[in-house]
């Protein structure tokens, strides 16, 4: 049984406890009529919630069968008192009483609570923050978890939506998924609900359905988790300037409408207590003190460190055309560099950005003997520059065609960051959270620098003709 509905039960309870009071004063008081009636609310009452503990138990719990006992008592009052009968009010009372202490005790003792717990991912790429929660709430035997992939939208430069994207199945077969119009949220108001995006209509590139916005979803449940999509590189708390870098990833409606933030350290705790704060300094009615977010906030960890460290390179299935690049010759195996490029790089250097990305192609196709290329660029590159930098989008993209027809590297945009990570021998490319993923696993890290090019005229072109 939900949470809800055992508080809903012990409510009835509660109520035929006080009908009983009215019915000893209308014995006592002959108003006969009036004590009748409320005997027959008490057995309608009394049947209605046999009913409904019967849909969420089965059939032959306890508390039915007290509750069919309670009906009796109650039945035989009524009876008694219909054909005119004296009534000792007092008597009558201590056996209703009696009754329903019964299925009081038997409601608290053998009717277990059950929790109801929703996931919400947006992008399947992205799971990896949510699932090793979805996976203990999954093995709690006393919790229901519903993963729920969510639908979202590509935003015009003017803010409007544009395409609809919904990912769900692309999630590993081990996850069952529920469709998102499968459940009812206002009738099933599960005990918690998990988001990992927290922009609501603030991000300027993707936006979830507007249904899942943080606050109106926060009128379906008594506990909405935000756990952040991302990870951070750690700063001192005590840097202003370190701080003051990080407020857009504080001051988000994720955060402000949750009732829990679950983040990545302590330490990021104490920015996010110390941004939010001072952010709502002015408005001291909200109530939303340094106290209030200590609490509210917790550093407990990232799932996504769980999902990469739990992640190893024997266990994952490496696809075929991959393992055509990776393998040499002899049958060893190359070593494998991530490439990874961010949407942030790309949107503040933009054609420079982009002729570095040539370079570092020229660069490894020349050693594709020895080491193999597996890049893997954000997944909301393609959304991104071409809602923010539309300009680019054509050129970006005969990139992306060109790098993946050559077939000499390996093109990665699935959904499984992790099985990179795990087959790669080392990171290259711009600042990002998987650089933090990749340091929990001990993997090497080389960043790029975008202003460094070689063999390459003014135009980005190969001076010695080279081509891949």
């Amino acid at each position: 049984m939900r949470k809800a509905q055992k508080q809903q039960a012990e409510e009835i309870l509660r109520l035929l406890a006080r009908v009983h009071e009215g019915i000893k004063h209308s014995i006592e008081t002959n108003k006969t009529d009036s004590a009748l009636d409320m005997l027959a609310q008490c057995q309608e009452s009394a049947i209605n919630l046999g009913e409904m503990i019967e849909e969420t138990e089965g059939n032959g719990t306890k508390t039915v069968s007290c509750l069919e006992e309670y009906c009796e008592r109650v039945y035989q009052i009524y009876v008694l008192l219909g054909q005119g009968d004296t009534i000792n009010s007092h008597k009558a009372f201590k056996t209703l009483k009696k009754a329903l202490v019964l299925v009081e005790n038997s409601l608290s003792q053998d009717i277990k609570v059950r929790t109801e717990a929703v996931f919400l991912p947006y992008k399947a790429s992205m799971w990896d923050s949510l699932e090793s929660v979805w996976k203990a709430a999954d093995e709690d035997p006393d919790c229901d978890a519903y993963v729920i992939p969510i639908p979202y939208f590509d935003k015009n430069p003017d803010g409007s939506f544009r395409e609809e994207h919904y990912e769900g199945d692309q999630y590993p077969d081990n996850v069952p998924v529920t469709h998102y119009n499968d459940y009812d949220f206002a009738a099933r108001r599960p005990d918690m609900i998990f988001i990992h995006n927290p922009y609501d209509e603030c991000n300027y590139v993707t936006s979830v359905h507007p249904f899942f916005y943080a606050k109106n979803l926060k009128q379906f449940t008594d506990k909405l988790v935000y756990i952040p999509y991302f990870i951070l590189g750690e700063v001192n708390p005590e840097n202003e300037d370190a701080v003051k870098r990080m407020e857009h990833f504080c001051t988000v409606p994720g955060v402000i409408y949750a009732d829990q933030v679950v983040v990545q350290s302590e330490d990021m705790k104490k920015i996010y207590v110390r941004v939010m704060t001072e952010f709502f300094k002015d408005r001291p009615e909200s109530g939303m003190n340094r106290k209030y977010w200590e609490d509210k906030i917790l550093g407990l960890g990232s799932p996504k460190v769980d999902k990469a460290l739990g992640t190893q390179k024997a266990d994952v299935e490496i696809p075929e055309d991959w393992l055509k690049v990776i393998r040499k010759t002899d049958g060893s195996w190359k070593k494998i560099i991530f490439y990874n490029t961010s949407v942030s790089a790309l949107l503040r250097h933009e054609e420079k950005m982009l002729r570095k990305m040539k370079d570092v192609f020229r660069v490894f196709w020349e050693n594709q003997e020895e080491v193999a290329l597996l890049w893997r660029p954000h997944p909301l590159i393609k959304a991104t520059i071409e809602s923010m930098r539309p300009q680019l989008w054509e050129e970006y993209e005969q990139l992306v065609k060109e790098y993946r027809s050559a077939g000499w590297g390996i093109y990665d945009d699935t959904a499984d960051l992790d099985r990179a990570i795990a087959v790669c021998d080392g990171y290259y490319g711009d600042p990002s959270s998987v650089v933090r993923l990749c340091k929990e696993v001990g993997k090497p890290i080389m960043m790029q620098n975008v202003e460094i090019y070689s063999d390459l005229d003014a135009d980005g072109e190969q001076v010695h003709g080279t081509t891949y």
